[in-house]
């Protein structure tokens, strides 16, 4: 055998590796998430059947939630949720484009290091048992530490496959480089902050995956004098994915692919159709119409935009729309999912703030109604040279149409009314979310097992994703917290005066800047704590202040050089990105223009308030 040949062969041992390692995680990670609904769903019928629920469930499932989360991790940092920004790459020279790969993932390597050595240390260091199950602690960083360790061999082999054995090793060699150098003291004093933005951003720039540059960027303060060693950073990033409410995001997911994958999507699309298929720019409205429905099912913004992108893009090009403005059409409708209620935009804003989940989704219905509309406008007037108008429905045809949605339009009403009315808590409402998308699919016999099973993966590789986002946000959190960052936020937000006019104004500045370079949930996660503590001092409602802060990290979504909904979809249909955030820009301006409506009727309310209720 020639070294052609032997290199051929070690290249095909290397991707036989590299796809076993991920249909095995995958398998493991639909697993767990099956088991997790089985535990919650059990104490769920326990409770309303029998009066009483499992003093194990809720550390059960906690557990099999952090189980997810870990060995999802190595999904999450070479899947499509990787979160890497490459917009800025592209415009490199080659040369200076696998540079910038080897710097990446050498990023990627150090925060991966970071999970195995911090979690390793942890396991070995802390003792006890858990409270209830009884399970050794160590288990729990345990996880992570194989989780990590796992990441390291997943980057590898993908870095190889992809640009080269060499330049994995290269990667490697830096990341430990970086990790070792993370280990050193050079009694410097600096705001560990701020070293922690300058290498998670220089990381984000260069295409490292977020969640990793975060982990990163708080190790890397250690020479500096930062309270963070590495083995802290792993319990915070633990206890920053350990509430029961998060339990609520898997399960919210799983149930918007259940209905995808059984067609109930589909039957959303059809009902839309007969509503709005007779107006101008019809299939656009349908589009619109579509999101809002399946808004109520699936809670994710970028489920809902890559359905769009298989289902309603290819129509829309069939009926004359340019690839670019359909892919346009696509990205923008699909920001309501996180907006109108079930959104897991809210759950993570709640999880981040303890304000109320209940009062957070009656918000999000009012800004929901308010954006679509805007869409709608923006739809109207910028579709041109596009005559797809078909012949209005008659009421026998709205009729049918209607009721074979029922089934998916029932599941928003059941989530939404239970946890407003306090029925139900967010996560039994996630579980009975998807007993109810299961239960109707196979009732329906549009779904089978295989079906099941392809949702449980795709949904437990995304729930990892946004997990360890959510996680790896926490270290950086708190040293925002230890610099004393929220007393900077708020002389920056006050600027111009305390009043609620003044702080809504500079608020919402500072978040849409912030979201041109920072991911919608580390936003949410990093900012909102720092900026409705001065917002309920201007006197803003907590509520409504939140769901501003949802909608505006909700439209960059559409904005570069993030963009994740443009990113989905111009990758789905193979349209360049550029091309699409400039077909976008007219849908962007109604946005912001929604917007600016909802922030000063928002801010106007408390003075508002009191001459209404006086009136009535």
């Amino acid at each position: 055998m020639n070294a052609a040949e032997q290199q051929g062969g070690r290249a095909q041992a290397a991707a036989w590796l590299e796809a076993g390692l991920r249909r095995g995680l995958g398998a493991l990670g639909a697993t767990l998430l099956l088991a997790l609904f089985l535990v919650v769903m059990a104490a769920v019928l326990r409770r309303y059947l029998f009066g009483g629920g499992f003093i194990w469930s809720d550390e059960l499932a906690i557990w099999l939630h952090l189980a997810l989360i870990a060995t999802g991790a190595p999904l999450a940092v070479t899947g499509t949720l990787a979160m890497r920004l490459d917009a800025v790459v592209r415009l490199l020279p080659e040369r200076l484009r696998r540079i910038a790969a080897v710097l990446a993932e050498a990023i990627a390597f150090h925060g991966a290091l970071v999970l195995a050595a911090g979690g390793f240390s942890v396991a070995t260091l802390v003792g006890g048992h858990s409270t209830v199950l009884g399970l050794p602690e160590w288990l729990r960083f345990a996880i992570f530490a194989c989780g990590g360790g796992l990441t390291v061999l997943a980057l590898f082999l993908r870095a190889g496959l992809e640009r080269g054995w060499l330049s994995a090793a290269a990667s490697l060699a830096l990341g430990l480089g970086l990790y070792g150098l993370a280990q050193l003291s050079f009694d410097l004093f600096a705001t560990s902050s701020l070293i922690a933005a300058l290498v998670a951003g220089v990381g984000l720039l260069l295409g490292a995956p977020l969640p990793f540059a975060l982990l990163a960027g708080a190790s890397l303060t250690g020479p500096f004098g930062a309270l963070l060693p590495e083995p802290a950073i792993v319990q915070t990033l633990i206890g920053g994915v350990g509430k029961f409410l998060l339990l609520a995001i898997p399960f919210f997911l799983l149930a918007g692919e259940l209905l995808t994958a059984g067609g109930l999507a589909e039957r959303l699309i059809r009902f839309a159709a007969t509503l709005v298929g007779h107006w101008r720019a019809g299939l656009a409205q349908t589009a619109l119409v579509a999101s809002v429905l399946f808004s109520g099912a699936s809670g994710s913004s970028v489920a809902n935009a890559a359905f769009g992108a298989k289902v309603m893009a290819p129509t829309l090009v069939a009926r004359g729309y340019p690839p670019a403005n359909a892919a346009a059409i696509v990205a923008g409708v699909s920001m309501l999912d996180n907006i109108i209620p079930p959104s897991i935009a809210f759950l993570i804003l709640a999880s981040a703030t303890n304000l109320s989940v209940g009062s957070l989704l009656v918000g999000g219905f009012v800004a929901g109604g308010v954006l679509a509309l805007a869409l709608a406008i923006g739809i109207h007037f910028s579709v041109r040279g596009v005559v797809d108008a078909a012949p209005k429905a008659s009421a026998a045809e709205r009729g049918r149409a209607l009721i074979g949605a029922i089934p998916a339009i029932g599941l928003g009403i059941v989530v939404v009314v239970g946890i407003r009315f306090g029925l139900v808590t967010v996560t039994e409402a996630s579980a009975l979310a998807v007993a109810y998308a299961a239960v109707a699919c196979l009732a329906l016999r549009s779904l089978n097992a295989r079906g099941v099973l392809t949702a449980l993966r795709k949904s437990a590789a995304e729930a990892a994703a946004i997990g360890l986002l959510i996680g790896a946000s926490a270290p950086f959190a708190f040293l925002l917290a230890v610099d004393r960052v929220s007393e900077q936020m708020a002389g920056l937000v006050t600027a111009l005066g305390a009043g609620p006019y003044a702080v809504m104004l500079l608020a919402n500045l500072v978040l849409l800047v912030a979201g041109l370079f920072l991911d919608i949930g580390a936003a949410i996660l990093l900012l909102a704590p720092l900026l409705l503590p001065v917002a309920i001092a201007a006197g803003l409602d907590p509520i409504q202040f939140g769901v501003v802060l949802v909608v505006n990290l909700m439209i960059h979504g559409l904005t570069p050089p993030l963009g994740i909904l443009v990113y989905v979809v111009s990758g789905i249909m193979r349209v360049p990105a550029g091309a699409v955030f400039r077909a976008v820009l007219p849908l962007l301006a109604t946005l912001l223009a929604a917007l600016a409506a909802l922030s000063l009727g928002m801010a106007a309310w408390p003075a508002l308030a009191p001459r209404l209720a006086a009136l009535f």
